[in-house]
């Protein structure tokens, strides 16, 4: 019988990654936190750093690039501003800290800004803009990551994926959600696409003679070995703006390691100098805005609200029957994943059975 995809439901597999990370140590209420980030990835329909990246973490860990247990320190501290050192734990609650600090900050002086050095993956850069939005501010969450950017007319993978988060309370039941990498695309979308055994599509990402890769396993492959890189928001060269994604993706490195004195570039690779394995030492920016400050949040919400909904309702193009804005299409994702479960394709069913063995989490009667 062949193999198929299943739909998991989303509370056990909520419940299967809090158990896979507290097995490896991590303790239960942040393991609750880090199951809440990757299922709310999955929910977003953001394969890439959903359950698909439980695997990632496993070996990491395993690796000692992360620490299960965290110790977040605060380096340096003004009222409106705070550098924190994460110590290389786990990256969704230094995150998560550093956030509500920025937050804390906001609501007493109308803006607070955290930046954190030597992190890990914290997941999707939006989770963490959403808690600003949902105690009424504006959120913006920025990372960088292993090296697998060029620069325009670059080969090299020099910066990580480096996304931006901005959200915004609205008067509509959504928020105003983005949620971005720099370049076209980023390492987990080509993990995604080699798990389902489809091509990586033309002009996403080049090898170190300018040549277009579209086989996933030969790409991670490359990109592992700085052979190959993702080519920036815009694409090759300067015509169709490649340039600016690379501008943005420079700007996230600025703020999430100039800030705090924290690694970059190449420095965020995960192999030292020997060749082993060692900690990404990532960096993050948070800053929450207080809406209030500013206006009264009601006014806001209203104007925000109908900024979308003019955008929404411009003219179309010809058979084109809808137009979004950002944080739509993953609200609207969110109530097919809750109904239906999480899709769990031949390949991730390999890793979640490994896992499984190698934990001793035999309670879990997958369908797999």
């Amino acid at each position: 019988m062949p193999a198929t995809t299943h739909y998991i439901p989303v509370e056990t597999l909520r419940a299967f990654i809090r158990d896979v990370l507290t097995a490896l140590g991590v303790p239960p209420a942040d393991a609750d936190l880090c199951a809440d980030v990757l299922i709310t990835s999955d929910l977003h329909g953001v394969e890439s750093h959903g359950i698909g990246r439980l695997k990632y973490y496993y070996d990491r860990i395993k690796a000692g690039q992360h620490q299960v247990v965290t110790h977040a320190e605060v380096v340096r501290e003004s009222p409106t501003t705070a550098v924190i050192d994460g110590h290389h734990g786990m990256g969704m609650v230094i995150a998560s800290r550093a956030m509500q600090m920025a937050i804390d900050k906001a609501r007493t002086y109308g803006s607070g800004a955290v930046a954190v050095r030597n992190s890990t993956h914290f997941g999707i850069a939006g989770y963490y803009a959403r808690m600003a939005v949902e105690q009424g501010m504006i959120g913006v969450t920025v990372t960088n990551a292993r090296p697998s950017m060029s620069p325009t007319f670059g080969v090299q993978p020099m910066m990580g994926t480096n996304p931006i988060a901005f959200g915004a309370p609205t008067d509509e039941d959504i928020p105003f959600l983005f949620d971005g990498a720099t370049p076209i695309t980023q390492r987990g979308k080509i993990e995604v696409l080699a798990r389902a055994e489809k091509p990586v599509p033309s002009g996403w990402v080049v090898d170190s003679h300018n040549q277009v890769l579209t086989d996933p396993q030969a790409v991670l492959a490359a990109l592992t070995k700085g052979e190959a890189a993702l080519l920036p928001l815009g694409g090759e060269g300067e015509s169709l703006s490649g340039h600016k994604g690379y501008g943005l993706g420079t700007m996230v490195e600025i703020l999430s390691a100039s800030l705090q004195s924290g690694a970059f570039l190449l420095n965020l690779s995960g192999v030292g100098a020997d060749g082993e394995p060692q900690p990404f030492r990532v960096g993050h920016f948070f800053m929450a805005l207080d809406i209030e400050s500013f206006v009264p949040l009601a006014d806001f919400k209203h104007t925000t609200g109908q900024i979308l909904r003019d955008l929404r309702n411009s003219r179309k193009a010809p058979g084109q029957v809808r137009i979004y804005t950002a944080g739509e299409k993953a609200w609207e994702r969110e109530q097919v994943i809750l109904r239906d479960g999480v899709p769990v394709n031949p390949n991730l069913q390999k890793e979640l059975k490994f896992l499984q063995q190698a934990l001793g989490l035999e309670a879990y009667q997958f369908p797999f």
